[in-house]
């Protein structure tokens, strides 16, 4: 009995079978598991553990404040050519909560844009919903990578380009308004 219960204890901490553990030809040498959690300074494991809350706040304050700032822009860019505010904000949050998830761009528009549900819960018709998707998150369309048009609104934003080069840009303002929900009524 002494030998089973100290067999069970030592496949616990090496996380295998008792029946492991009894051939100890294969286990010499090694030693019990150490769980992640049990360690006492994370930091001294790995540095990419430390954590600096006066330093790393200011940094991460500042990268929401700028996508905050292009989100705001995209929904003004949009509300410029006649749609409503509060439901291109909507949709931009969600499509964006949406596409962090996602592993690319291209999958993003094409995930979103068979999600049926979501434009009827927005009450936005399927069409303005597909184009809003792809003004914003771009083409995903192979041959457009690397154009405005590929890149997205989204982008071109975070990369720097202002939002005035958007205005602009005369087949981007009449793809936003041609994507009106008022002109794709059901």
């Amino acid at each position: 009995m002494k030998i089973t219960c100290g067999v069970e204890v030592r496949a616990a901490g090496m996380l295998v079978s008792p029946g492991q553990v009894r051939h100890t030809a294969r286990i010499v040498g090694f030693h019990d598991a150490i769980r992640f959690a049990e360690r006492e300074n994370l930091a001294d494991y790995d540095p990419a553990f430390a954590v600096n809350p006066t330093t790393d706040e200011q940094e991460d304050s500042g990268g929401r404040a700028r996508v905050a700032a292009v989100l705001s822009e995209i929904v003004g860019l949009f509300a410029s050519a006649g749609w409503d505010a509060v439901l291109v904000t909507d949709c931009i949050e969600h499509v964006v909560y949406r596409a962090g998830d996602l592993t690319s761009r291209p999958n993003a528009v094409e995930v979103l844009r068979r999600d049926r549900a979501i434009s009827t819960l927005l009450g936005i018709p399927p069409r303005s919903w597909a184009a809003l998707l792809r003004i914003v998150l771009g083409h995903p369309d192979r041959k457009h990578t690397g154009t405005p048009i590929g890149d997205g609104v989204l982008l071109r934003l975070l990369s720097g380009e202002p939002l005035d080069s958007l205005r602009c840009d005369t087949g981007l303002m009449a793809a936003v308004w041609a994507a009106h929900p008022d002109k794709h009524e059901p």
